[in-house]
């Protein structure tokens, strides 16, 4: 069977789920480009929890979770089924988490799969973010996925690097302050250079861009889940890169 790569993706906009830009043009080009998986595992920023959860359900909802958008947004399915055999192992591979039927497929998950597998015939499930864990902690859970990528499983960590909402700049689109290039531009060298230390201590090594850039933690988490399930004989590319309204970086990075 083939290894499956890793995948995280700065997501962004739930309306990029309705959109055709350079962004979701690069999401359908990977869904074609990327080997097809038996399944695919989805951390979304989404999905918080206490303790971790994996997502056990054979007929996953699809959860609208935002408000003020157009009515064709809460009206879009993704009626993918979930492997509920494969999330059996998952959860036994990760000490103390629990299966959950309650969730299903947030936006982070579902906004970014509809353009990569638009079909929705390829199993999904999720594993939450644990909000009582550190960031290595974080980073340790995704090296215990692994061993899943050589069962034809896709690993997607949705999120944002950058993600600030209370500073959003709405006059400018494709605007980029200067601190969210700088931490973009920081965390990029740290994935390239494979520095588990600068990307957990990202607030103490980066400084006032990083407070910045996370507020909160939620969306940058995905992206230590993805480093944790990489290793160095992965070779790392950047299939979209770039920034809307100032304080969300976009970039997404695929570890093969």
């Amino acid at each position: 069977m083939t290894r499956m790569p890793v995948l995280f993706v700065g997501h962004g906009s739930p309306m990029n789920a309705l959109d055709t830009n350079p962004f979701t043009e690069t999401l359908s080009a990977l869904g074609k480009k990327l080997p097809k998986p038996q399944a695919i595992l989805v951390v979304s920023a989404h999905w918080e929890t206490q303790g971790t959860q994996v997502l056990h359900n054979a007929a996953p909802q699809t959860i609208h979770d935002f408000y003020g958008f157009p009515k064709p947004l809460f009206d879009m399915q993704y009626p993918a089924k979930g492997p509920l055999k494969l999330a059996e192992e998952t959860q036994k591979l990760i000490p103390g988490s629990v299966l959950s039927e309650k969730w299903g497929f947030d936006h982070g998950t579902w906004a970014i799969l509809v353009h990569m597998y638009p079909d929705a015939d390829i199993p999904v499930y999720q594993l939450s973010i644990d909000v009582t864990k550190t960031p290595e902690q974080h980073l340790e859970i995704g090296k215990l996925l692994r061993p899943l990528r050589e069962q034809g499983v896709l690993i997607v960590g949705s999120g944002n690097i950058v993600h600030n909402l209370r500073l959003i700049n709405w006059r400018e689109p494709k605007a980029a302050y200067d601190w969210a290039q700088e931490f973009d531009a920081d965390i990029k060298k740290s994935l390239d250079e494979r520095d588990a230390n600068s990307l957990t201590h990202f607030k103490e090594k980066f400084g006032d861009a990083a407070v910045k850039s996370v507020p909160t933690p939620e969306h940058y988490y995905p992206l230590l889940y993805c480093y944790g399930a990489s290793d160095e004989a992965d070779k790392l590319v950047y299939p979209y890169e770039g920034f809307e309204m100032g304080s969300l970086s976009m970039r997404n990075a695929l570890w093969s």
